[in-house]
């Protein structure tokens, strides 16, 4: 699939995941909107691959998506720029790793913000004129956490589990509007998601980020809502939704537990 003339806005765009998305999405024509914390970071991006493609156009936005309000922020520097998202993928996440009753409150809230609230904020504004151009994408990316509940992750899984509900659900609302609607479900993955929760678990079988946005784009030719990212992570995935509850709490809270 190519996106020439195309303007994607990838979230979380300073490494990892949403870094490979902005390679791809540049390789196939796209120009980018990068949005991140990190402004070292995402300059360093953009350079690079405005070298490497200098037919496209490469804004970056220093953003803390973890703060209510941001998503209109956001909108109207996107507004300010002159751009229009054919392209959205909210990929800004993260995972706080300790039992809940040791989290601090503050911390938990940032965490929903950034993986929920933001996350629908973003498609709530991009997604209408999308539909009403009859031409757009919207990925959110979930986890294979979405599939259970997940002990020493609590929030989290339960915050892409919302992911993987509320895409789903736009998938089937958007069907014959022109745009596709896409859940990424990664497994483990090889970026600064497990540094910064500052432990170390699910070291096996990790994959890397190009794997993954490798899995995302080539699922855009298909017609499913949902893609899970690996073989392995599949297997896992379909087993959990048919393992007895009780069962596959136990196994989730072994998988989660720490490596150090």
């Amino acid at each position: 699939m190519e996106f020439n003339n195309d303007t994607a806005l990838i979230t979380g765009s300073s490494g990892g995941i949403g870094e490979e998305f902005a390679v791809q999405l540049a390789q196939r024509g796209a120009n980018l909107v990068l949005v991140a914390r990190r402004a070292d970071k995402l300059e360093a991006l953009r350079d690079r691959l405005a070298a490497k493609h200098p037919g496209i156009v490469i804004d970056v936005i220093t953003a803390d998506l973890a703060v209510p309000g941001s998503g209109a922020e956001l909108e109207t520097r996107i507004r300010e720029l002159g751009r229009t998202i054919d392209v959205l993928v909210n990929n800004a996440g993260i995972g706080l790793h300790a039992k809940f009753v040791d989290q601090r409150p503050e911390a938990n809230a940032g965490q929903i913000q950034l993986n929920c609230g933001t996350l629908v904020d973003l498609t709530a504004r991009f997604l209408p004129p999308m539909t009403a151009r009859r031409h757009g994408i919207v990925i959110n990316v979930a986890s294979t956490a979405a599939f259970q509940p997940a002990p020493g992750m609590a929030v989290y899984g339960a915050n892409k589990a919302f992911v993987l509900s509320y895409t789903e659900a736009l998938w089937q609302e958007c069907r014959g509007s022109g745009v596709k609607v896409l859940t990424l479900c990664p497994g483990a993955t090889e970026t600064e998601f497990f540094t910064r929760t500052g432990e170390e678990f699910l070291t096996d079988g990790r994959q890397t980020s190009k794997q993954v946005v490798d899995t995302a784009l080539a699922a855009l030719n298909k017609s499913n809502p949902t893609v899970v990212s690996g073989l392995r992570n599949n297997l896992l995935s379909a087993g959990y939704r048919v393992a007895p509850r009780k069962l596959m709490l136990a196994v989730s809270e072994r998988i989660m537990k720490s490596d150090n």
